[in-house]
């Protein structure tokens, strides 16, 4: 680890907190010039570090700027390593390319911004810079194909979790993959997977999560603002949560990884579903139809019913509580 990645993580560990240059010195085998240097290059990169003669270095509280460092420290899967770039085209694209490349499982890539960010069926998802957090996860799952949906379930679940931890609020989830907050969309999650064709499972799989932590009002196009909602407003954002929020994320679904298929995450789906017994429009490549959802399977299958009282299980596709006519 380089000497500035050090100093960060030390100053993370005890954010709010004066260290003097000689302690951080001593605990980190270095120079005390090497960590005036470090400090140098932090400040310069935005890190509000002050720093006072005779009590030393700090890492301010309202510290915005994240870090592989500031995530890391609230981890508690050793096996997930944390790489944060501040501006990407795609973390999922990223991802994606490293898996390809033969990247281990556990790397999660991290950034503030997204400039090709990807949503479901091919869709841009916005990922403006200030506003939200964007990160990816590689997977190589024992998983049958057919159980890769657990993947995406398991993580709204692990998402809405960390949400409600670490900003007070509750949470909903928009089958399949939508977390929502008063009744507005706060997370989007796409997993995109490559398959074995000889061993019949899955090669791998990115999950790519994207959280809006705040969202402006004057910074969202007009569409979006009747849909899109934030983790935290003006009164109660929390700079050092947003850390917390990805990483407990990612600590609440490896808690579930290894033993997926058991479902054990279904009762906490369940309970936050937002479309049960609402109207909605099930859209299909050829048709709309209007229906009433009844809820979620054993097989996270939404199951609605359509006015002639038919019903059907859908394992797929797209819905939408905006009614035509």
């Amino acid at each position: 680890m380089r000497v500035t990645d050090s100093v960060l993580l030390f100053l993370e560990t005890k954010k709010g907190e004066y260290i003097s240059g000689g302690e951080i010195a001593g605990q980190l085998g270095v120079s005390r010039n090497a960590v005036w240097k470090a400090v140098k290059t932090l400040q310069e990169k935005g890190y509000a570090i002050s720093a006072v003669t005779n009590k030393g270095y700090c890492l301010s509280p309202e510290n915005r700027l994240l870090s592989a460092q500031s995530i890391g420290k609230y981890l508690t899967c050793p096996s997930v390593r944390v790489e944060y770039r501040e501006t990407v085209t795609s973390t999922n694209t990223i991802l994606k390319e490293l898996a390809e490349n033969g990247e281990p499982e556990g790397l999660l890539l991290v950034a503030s911004e997204q400039t090709a960010g990807k949503g479901r069926r091919g869709r841009s998802f916005l990922s403006s810079n200030g506003t939200g957090v964007y990160f990816s996860l590689l997977l190589r799952p024992s998983l049958a194909p057919a159980d890769s949906l657990l993947i995406t379930t398991c993580a709204a679940v692990a998402t809405a979790k960390a949400i409600e931890k670490n900003a007070n609020c509750q949470t909903q989830i928009k089958w399949v993959n939508d977390v929502y907050r008063d009744g507005k969309k706060v997370c989007g999650i796409l997993t995109e997977a490559a398959f074995d064709m000889e061993g019949g499972g899955l090669s791998y799989a990115v999950l790519g999560i994207g959280i809006n932590m705040f969202f402006p009002e004057n910074s969202l196009p007009e569409e979006l603002r009747d849909i899109a909602g934030s983790v935290f407003d003006n009164s109660d954002y929390d700079p050092e949560a947003v850390s917390r929020i990805v990483a407990d994320t990612v600590n609440f679904f490896m808690e579930e990884y290894a033993c997926l298929t058991q479902k054990r995450f279904l009762p906490e789906y369940r309970r936050r579903s937002f479309l049960t017994d609402k109207e909605i429009l099930v859209i299909k490549p050829d048709s709309q139809r209007k229906a009433v959802a009844q809820g979620v399977d054993d097989d996270f299958r939404l199951r609605v019913r359509y006015p002639d009282g038919t019903e059907e299980f859908l394992s797929s596709g797209e819905v939408s509580t905006k009614l035509n006519g």
